[in-house]
């Protein structure tokens, strides 16, 4: 993606208010405000201009969100399509056709399409290459037959990016092939994984005989690692900006701490300035990673943003349940709903709910150890892990 001369932040602005001023107060969080943002090209700023983007530095993302919450509108409804917004759309610029990029992506920033991933199966997750969801060619398209886990959203999504192995016979990292598939159609089951908040945002999906039209193929037959490194880059960072604890959230922990420094003396005020500074250097880190992105898509370098936010995240959360003495105990009456899939955003506000999130953190979108693995390897420049099976195909009997 090319990157055009940095717009004025008066000049960018004033764009963003000429859209969202458009519509009346009650109006600026639906999707007709964030299509006429994606029209505008104020979506995804750094994307090519057509596609929702401007061709502008990946930073100035953050001017568009602060004008436009000054204005009273919202991007609510986008950041609530994070596979779609941080993973697919990225992966559809820098990989799919220009056809397949306009046909998804206006609908995927505007939240009125889901998307989900679908990767990980039960013997397949650190070891993503070992997949052995099977995508069999029939006529003009594909037979998909599998099973995949921990994917979030699958309950109501719309699309899915998936990987699938297409050629059984080929060393495991070259026959697999990437596609968008439809999730609302017979062969797709989404049954749902209850987590430690109580919520059910995971699923497991089984694919029996599910069709996929070889135009929702990205990229080519067996090219579907690279296409797949593409997204694991972008849904790091997405998890990095997605998990990492907002300003107000480090906040809420000073504001804990003046509450009751009288019981911790110095030793919490020392514990509460070592997690301030840490939390402060991540976002000069990110903030650097941020103009990094404005070249295209984002490199194994993203793992240290990913690595150190989500572990500062379960931090500074702890601490704040710390503070809270025995209320830390509790947990939000409408919290544990087992008619609820998602939780209520008054519970995702609630410290206690954040806390026990926050342990998916290290897990999700590559473990901390995969983490430091990438940046040894391929950031370091250290020798990598012996993988005796790396030039040999999936073993029959996982098949």
């Amino acid at each position: 993606m090319s990157v055009s001369a940095v717009e004025t932040e008066q000049e960018l602005r004033a764009r963003v208010h000429d859209v969202v001023t458009g519509f009346p107060p009650e109006d600026r969080a639906g999707p007709e405000m964030l299509g006429a943002l994606f029209d505008a090209g104020l979506a995804w700023v750094w994307f090519p201009p057509g596609l929702g983007g401007s061709g502008i530095e990946a930073r100035q993302q953050s001017v568009v969100a602060d004008e436009v919450k000054a204005l009273g509108g919202s991007l609510r409804r986008a950041y609530f399509n994070p596979v779609g917004t941080g993973m697919a759309a990225p992966v559809l610029v820098s990989f799919g056709r220009p056809e397949q990029a306009q046909r998804w992506l206006r609908n995927i920033f505007t939240g009125e399409e889901i998307w989900c991933q679908l990767f990980s199966e039960p013997a397949a997750g650190s070891d993503l290459a070992a997949v052995t969801t099977r995508a069999v060619r029939d006529a003009d398209g594909w037979r998909v037959s599998g099973q995949k886990v921990w994917s979030t959203l699958a309950h109501e999504a719309r699309w899915g990016v998936l990987l699938a192995r297409t050629d059984p016979a080929a060393a495991k990292h070259e026959g697999l092939t990437y596609f968008v598939i439809d999730m609302h159609q017979r062969g797709v089951d989404v049954r749902p994984l209850r987590q430690l908040t109580g919520d059910a945002e995971f699923n497991e999906v089984f694919l029996d005989d599910a069709w996929v039209p070889d135009d929702q193929r990205i990229g080519e037959v067996g090219d579907g690692w690279k296409v797949a490194l593409g997204t694991l880059m972008n849904e790091r960072q997405a998890i990095t900006n997605v998990s990492s604890t907002p300003p107000q959230t480090m906040q809420r922990a000073v504001d804990l701490y003046q509450r009751s420094r009288s019981e911790l003396g110095p030793v919490g005020l020392d514990r509460l300035m070592t997690l301030w500074i840490a939390d402060r250097v991540i976002r000069l880190t990110s903030t650097r990673a941020a103009q990094l992105r404005s070249s295209g898509t984002p490199g194994p370098e993203g793992s240290v943003g990913k690595l150190a936010r989500t572990a500062i995240n379960q931090e500074i959360l702890e601490f704040c349940v710390e503070l809270m003495g025995a209320d830390g105990m509790l947990y939000p009456a409408q919290g544990y709903n087992l008619e609820l899939r998602n939780a209520a955003p008054e519970t995702m506000s609630d410290l206690r709910w954040q806390y026990l999130r926050s342990r998916a953190g290290t897990i999700e979108g590559g473990t901390s150890e995969i983490q430091r693995t990438v940046l040894g390897e391929r950031v370091l420049g250290l020798p990598r892990e012996p993988r005796v099976d790396r030039a040999q195909p999936v073993p029959s009997e996982a098949k």
